[in-house]
């Protein structure tokens, strides 16, 4: 409206006039099959119980900084199976006042601990810790705190597990998951997460700048007169962002290709998330063919990364 007042009646109005006169510019979008809304409703919900989790692992190491450091110092992740059986069997000071080296040895045992600190060692940092709550009507509410957020956490590790399986089986049954589960170091998990976000309607984007440009790996340019300004992208689907930035970081570990525009960027002055942002920006290229030959990723048919691997190859063989 003229007068800066806000209309549902007439933005209605603007919007019907605009799909009169512009209807022969407009692609009417296709609405994602059953297998991509299936395939996002199990990731994004895994996403989010993941998302919990860092949630409560970090209330869990809070509560224990405060009345009982000793339990959080004594494994180096507080959130593997050994740590939160650790406190299950030993929720406050007083439960383990009286640990010696033995027990722990075969507590270790007993729960296949995979580390190789020593038993001594572990103690160690357990008694030089600083000194947990030693009153008695704390201990026994910190021991009903410690054994609830473990088991929250407990809770929520079963879920993420069922979770996994789910959104393994809706992947393999995506006609294009094998696209995705192609491409070097993208796992099952994180080829879901951007095959869910990315979807299957061919005809919703133009071009793989607009994919670019959904996943916030392009920057916003604002330009008037003479005056143009380049800003990062902040209006975009972060889920999408968080997928494919994490790919590409992860790619550059398996792909000469990869390796290479990520070390151009940060010899150009970029910082690492921008680097990363660049080589995402590279890869939904390259995706974007493969999604639209419904064809899986080849790294010798993809002629910049096969003239890298060659070129790598030659010289070593000289």
């Amino acid at each position: 409206m003229l007068s800066g007042a806000k209309s549902d009646a007439g933005d209605a109005v603007v919007i019907a006039e605009y799909l009169r006169l512009r209807q022969h510019r407009l692609t009417p979008a296709t609405p994602y099959a059953g297998e991509t809304k299936a395939l996002r409703a199990v990731v994004r919900t895994r996403d989010d119980l993941v998302a919990m989790r860092v949630a409560a692992i970090n209330q869990l190491a809070a509560l224990l900084d405060t009345h009982w450091p000793g339990a959080k110092a004594i494994f180096a992740d507080l959130e593997s199976p050994i740590a939160l059986a650790f406190l299950i069997r030993y929720p406050t000071p007083a439960a383990a006042a009286h640990l010696g080296e033995k027990r722990m040895a075969g507590f270790c045992k007993a729960h296949g601990y995979s580390g190789r600190r020593p038993a001594a060692e572990l103690l160690t940092r357990l008694r030089s810790a600083p000194a947990g709550v030693t009153n008695p009507h704390l201990t026994a509410a910190l021991k009903d705190a410690v054994l609830a957020m473990v088991a929250v956490i407990g809770a929520v590790n079963a879920a993420v597990k069922n979770l996994d399986a789910s959104v393994a089986a809706r992947l393999g049954e995506h006609p294009d998951g094998a696209i995705f589960t192609s491409l070097p170091r993208s796992g099952q998990i994180n080829a879901a997460q951007m095959l869910a976000e990315w979807g299957d309607c061919r005809q919703a984007y133009e071009s793989p700048d607009s994919i670019a440009a959904l996943a916030g790996c392009t920057p916003v340019t604002k330009a008037s007169g003479k005056h143009k300004a380049v800003h990062f992208r902040w209006a975009c689907n972060k889920r999408f962002r968080r997928a494919i930035t994490t790919f590409a970081d992860n790619s550059r570990h398996a792909s000469p290709w990869a390796a290479r525009i990520y070390r151009d960027a940060r010899a150009a002055g970029k910082d690492h998330p921008h680097a990363v942002r660049v080589l995402a920006r590279a890869w939904i290229r390259v995706i974007w063919r493969c999604w639209h030959n419904n064809t899986p990723y080849d790294p010798a048919k993809h002629g910049a990364a096969h003239a890298i691997t060659e070129a790598a190859s030659a010289n070593l063989a000289a």
